[in-house]
């Protein structure tokens, strides 16, 4: 490939990805493929000397905690918080066009018959407000600095909700300034004297507000007209995480999903076989991109579901079919999202923090540097096939399993070469190994004992690389010299839940004599008798559970 001069790198990269492709599609191939990953699962770019523009290995991943914590949380806001950000989106909507028609029907009648049949309005209002037992709306937040003295208690609040209450009444304080009901005299006063007898209510629409599960109390306050636009973009965002991080999706495919772009199939009694999502890949070949089509699980359906219902409003009023849309369309001029879904994630981090933690313990844990982890659109893709390739097994924000999501992920789309996603799970899976090795040399530096049938050899391999290495106790290891040492260790090293495989095929008891297979069957395997097995401190509390089950059914 490189005897001809004229061949530049990038296009022997792209040759050598054949190579590629004849690894992970061996399963696939009549002839086997290649069994050995090529390269070690380096890159053809890499290999070749190519500059690789997308820089997608430097993106840092995002610690588990902090992805666990807003997995789960956007989970809630779609399962739990949608449907009343949902129905108060309704509730205004309603509230809006019935404005719209008592100005209407007012503007027929002359200015002193209209005030007369707004105060009646208004008083209608007050006494069907004071009825139910609530009190005057004031808004959930200080707006512009504004706020004012409760007259019983002498606290500091937002100031009276006058928008909810024009909108229940019929006024338009923009077209018409002066009918404001805390301008006028007469009005001002009807509201100041409710505020005395009945006091007030935070937020003020309708829309009962659901118990979070977890804390057996509403999640938030009433809405308003503003903290329903925040509440809104805070769902956008949900529903991006769990797309984006639940797929291997890119943030350009992500963001041209359109409306209509979720099919499900199903079964002939009924039954849901499986999701696929069309959206349109924009790699190498076109860059116009094409439509493709990936196989997804059902969180990741329901939060398509949620941003369909969530947008309707804006490609109804704005048109277009794209679900990625600019709530706020009355304040901003672009229609799509775009790149201001970064800001749009950090806003969501921080607003978590706010409304459901506190500085001493906030709602998604900080990063290794003391300061709120910054979230960047590639860092879901990167995280996610990292645990695929090497904790398959791990649980994340509930009872959703990696294993899952990868027998997804790994069906059409993601299995095509042009996504590109199978080589970057084989990538992170080299990559997991070394470190998952390196952590193997640290723990046996401070002294953990293996246990399992393969503790001998491995302990005895990590001594030698102990030994030659002569590191000083108390100081860290050259990390690349021990990748070095114990590369032959990584490369057969497979994370498991009861033990760790060092894998073996000729050996290993989980493939039952058939030696023709590169990975461990940890399905079917036996972690107390197999030689591949190697047992440690982490796999300790599982054994515990396990034991404590069997005393309990005995």
């Amino acid at each position: 490939m490189t005897a001809d001069p004229q061949r530049r790198s990038i296009q022997v990269a792209h040759l050598l990805e054949v190579v590629v492709d004849l690894h992970h599609f061996r399963e696939h191939m009549p002839s086997g493929g290649i069994a050995l990953l090529p390269w070690r699962g380096r890159s053809a770019f890499l290999v070749a000397g190519a500059r690789q523009a997308s820089g997608e290995n430097k993106t840092p991943r995002l610690p588990e905690d902090v992805i666990a914590t807003l997995l789960k949380w956007s989970l809630k806001y779609i399962s739990v918080f949608s449907t009343d950000i949902l129905a108060a989106r309704t509730e205004l909507a309603a509230l809006q066009q019935r404005q719209r028609r008592l100005i209407a029907e007012d503007s027929r009648f002359s200015e002193a018959i209209r005030r007369q049949r707004r105060l009646g309005r208004l008083v209608s209002y007050l006494d069907q407000i004071r009825a139910s037992g609530r009190g005057v709306p004031i808004w959930t937040s200080v707006h512009n600095g504004v706020t004012r003295t409760d007259a019983a208690t002498g606290a500091e609040t937002p100031p009276i909700n006058a928008h909810l209450i024009h909108l229940h009444i019929g006024i338009d304080a923009q077209a018409e300034p002066p009918e404001h009901v805390l301008l006028r005299k007469a009005t001002r006063q009807l509201v100041h004297d409710a505020v005395t007898v009945i006091g007030t209510e935070t937020g003020g629409m309708d829309t009962v507000i659901s118990i979070d599960p977890d804390t057996d109390q509403a999640w938030r306050p009433r809405f308003d007209a503003k903290m329903l636009l925040v509440e809104e973009r805070m769902l956008q965002a949900a529903c991006y995480i769990v797309c984006a991080y639940l797929t291997g999706m890119r943030d350009a495919e992500v963001q041209a999903m359109r409306a209509g772009c979720l099919d499900v199939q199903r079964s002939e009694d009924g039954l849901i076989e499986r999701y696929r999502i069309r959206s349109t890949v924009y790699k190498r070949p076109d860059v116009r991109g094409q439509t493709e089509r990936w196989i997804t699980i059902e969180p990741v359906a329901k939060a398509i579901s949620v941003l369909e219902r969530l947008t309707e409003h804006i490609r109804r009023r704005r048109g277009g079919d794209t679900l990625w849309r600019m709530l706020d369309d009355g304040r901003s001029s672009k229609d799509h999202i775009s790149a201001e879904i970064v800001r749009q994630l950090n806003a969501f981090r921080d607003y978590l923090n706010a409304q459901f933690g506190s500085p001493e313990t906030p709602i998604i844990p900080l990063g290794p540097d003391s300061k709120p982890w910054r979230i960047t659109t590639r860092q879901f893709r990167r995280t996610v096939a990292w645990h695929i390739a090497n904790r398959p097994f791990g649980t994340v924000a509930g009872m959703i399993q990696y294993k899952h999501a990868s027998i997804a992920a790994y069906e059409g789309y993601a299995g095509s070469s042009r996504s590109g996603f199978r080589t970057e799970v084989e990538r992170e899976r080299a990559l997991g190994q070394l470190d998952d090795v390196l952590s193997y040399f640290e723990r046996h530096r401070a002294g953990e004992v293996l246990i399992g049938p393969a503790a001998a050899r491995v302990s005895s391999e990590l001594q030698q690389a102990v030994d030659n290495l002569g590191p000083l106790p108390g100081h860290i290891a050259d990390p690349a010299r021990v990748h070095t040492m114990l590369a032959h260790l990584a490369r057969t090293l497979y994370i498991g839940v009861l033990s760790d495989c060092f894998f073996n095929p000729a050996t290993a008891l989980c493939l039952n004599g058939k030696t023709e297979r590169n990975a461990p069957a940890m399905a079917h395997c036996h972690p107390d008798r197999c030689p591949n097995s190697c047992v440690t401190s982490r796999h300790r509390p599982t054994w515990q559970r396990s034991a404590d089950e069997v005393r309990i059914l005995l």
